[in-house]
């Protein structure tokens, strides 16, 4: 079973940059996809970015852009650079692993990311 461990959160001016990262530990196989949901107060869960172990990414229009979402050689860490930040990016951001094996999915605890001057 895998974790999920995120870092990078915090408060940024508009306009700011932040990058958020998350680390997974486990045993990963075959096709699975990495990625960063927000949730906003009194809103649902929704897609930011996905990466997926083929190569492919997959972006929310209204962060296309600004942010990019990134993975590292051992293919354990995904990166989110977040640019141009505005305050209607302030959400709690989570971490997200699929493995397409079973469709499960692993979910890590979500770094606030507030976005204000």
């Amino acid at each position: 079973q895998v974790q999920l461990a995120e870092s990078g959160g915090g408060l940024v001016q508009p306009g700011g940059s932040l990058t958020l990262s998350c680390t997974i530990s486990g045993s990963i196989f075959g096709y699975n996809a990495m990625g960063w949901y927000r949730q906003a107060p009194r809103n649902e869960r929704e897609l930011v970015a996905t990466l997926f172990s083929t190569g492919p990414t997959n972006y929310a229009d209204a962060v296309k852009g600004r942010f990019t979402i990134s993975r590292d050689g051992g293919m354990n860490t995904v990166y989110l650079r977040m640019n141009s930040l505005k305050p209607e990016d302030t959400a709690v951001y989570y971490c997200n692993y699929r493995d397409f094996r079973d469709d499960s999915d692993c979910w890590g605890q979500g770094p606030q990311v507030t976005v204000s001057s």
